[in-house]
């Protein structure tokens, strides 16, 4: 891997998922060489800090700090060097190795090291993908697959002695550090490419175009100056209609028509038709769509919950419903460009306002009614197909980017977990690498 080489002698562990192993290094079971913690206090008598798996971060063994984390139930006493392993969907590597004295959630197991094991050795061996991989092919229960200590404690763990796990924890130490670094760089990218998005949209539907035009105060704050030959107007009157389907859930069925709901608006501006979506069946299809059954270049817009004020296009032409979390918006078309106000509609602008219409305590529900009374600015119909063009060109430029980016970080997380597993397991020798 990379330029790191093997050790000199190797010799057959006997277990398959191992394979190989470095001639001198010990094979145990886990049983044997950590001790499994069974420490439970009541969580509202303590004043020790709470770990739920929730603030586990996958694959990396770090911590996510939420400064409210409580838990009125039970929980499981750990000590400076215990590390928790999240035994709840195993495959999330939700791994930690404690700094301080506390209570994990009891979806973690305990693990204290014995005398000839590091601990952050054995943080980063739990870590490995090999090892997730087979405590989670272990698993029982569909729905909350769990990994079992009985399984956990039976497995061979294969270690070199306490000097060199000193020296492979130091080296994963240094690695994964630069690594994460260079993550967060790339991660950060991503947020100015979004802000850059979003100001782009924001200009583009309030300001047009053409630099040189003249601008008039459109008398609204959030709006400011807009183009003197701009109009401003209600999103209800440059619609012919504003409904979503009667407020029920359906029951899904293996074959039928497409369901769609708020968290199916994807974040890449398009509509969600893949497989694991809901179906429901015609008749319900038939009894539901009454109201208003979308068509394409109608707009879906999300007005519940936390998906709130997402606008995603139909670009299709196919037979689907939207839930009540969501209305659908069927413009004018001698009035309105569907897409130039899927933009607007989908803009932080617009957002702001829809927030303060919302209605309720807790979740928030936007009315159809106040959704209609929505203030736009409004260009003639020609230039609003030219911004919506320029908008098209110029996000899809932005998304490749971030397409881009995000690849390079999954395989920056794939190599970090690569040399993680290699290191562990002895397939690349460390001993040797110059650390500053």
């Amino acid at each position: 891997m990379g330029n790191y080489q093997g050790y000199q002698k190797y010799k057959d562990s006997g277990v398959e998922w191992l394979g190989d192993i470095p001639e001198h290094w010990q094979q145990k079971r886990f049983k044997f060489s950590v001790n499994l913690i069974n420490n439970k206090i009541e969580a509202e008598n303590s004043n020790l800090s709470y770990m739920g798996l929730e603030h586990i971060d996958s694959w990396t063994g770090k911590r996510i700090e939420d400064k409210n984390a409580s838990s009125e139930g039970i929980g499981s006493h750990f000590l400076p060097n215990d590390v928790l392993f999240g035994k709840l969907r195993p495959y999330l590597a939700k791994v930690y190795l404690s700094e301080i004295e506390g209570l994990a959630s009891t979806e973690a197991l305990v693990l204290r090291c014995k005398n000839n094991i590091f601990p952050k050795f054995l943080k980063y061996y739990i870590l490995s993908r090999d090892f997730i991989n087979i405590v989670d092919s272990s698993t029982f229960g569909a729905k909350m697959p769990r990994a079992s200590w009985d399984f956990i404690g039976n497995l061979f763990f294969t270690f070199p002695p306490l000097d060199e796990q000193e020296k492979i924890a130091q080296f994963l130490d240094y690695k994964t550090k630069q690594i994460d670094e260079l993550i967060k760089k790339k991660e950060t990218l991503i947020e100015k490419l979004d802000e850059k998005r979003t100001a782009l949209i924001s200009h583009a539907v309030t300001k047009g175009l053409d630099l040189s035009v003249t601008m008039k105060d459109s008398g609204i704050e959030w709006l400011g100056d807009i183009p003197k030959h701009w109009t401003i107007n209600q999103l209800g009157r440059l619609t012919e209609e504003i409904n979503d389907i009667n407020h029920e859930m359906p029951v899904a069925v293996d074959q039928g028509i497409p369901f769609l709901s708020a968290k199916d608006l994807l974040d890449d501006g398009t509509l969600n038709f893949e497989k694991d979506i809901k179906k429901i069946s015609e008749e319900d299809f038939i009894r539901l769509s009454k109201k208003i059954c979308p068509t394409k270049n109608d707009i879906i817009y999300s007005r519940i919950g936390a998906c709130l004020g997402k606008a995603r296009i139909v670009e299709v032409d196919i037979k689907f419903l939207i839930s009540y979390s969501c209305c659908v918006i069927r413009f004018c078309q001698e009035l309105a460009n569907p897409l130039f106000f899927k933009y607007f509609l989908d803009s932080e602008l617009v957002l702001t306002e829809a927030r303060l219409r919302t209605q309720g305590i807790g979740v928030p529900d936007l009315g159809l009614k106040q959704i209609a009374k929505f203030t736009l600015s409004v260009p003639p119909l020609d230039e609003q197909k030219q911004i919506a063009e320029y908008l098209d060109q110029k996000t899809t430029q932005i998304d490749q980017q971030k397409a881009k980016i995000k690849e390079a970080i999954e395989l920056l997380k794939e190599y970090r977990t690569s040399l993680i597993t290699n290191a562990v397991t002895g397939k690349i020798d460390v001993r040797q690498v110059a650390i500053p």
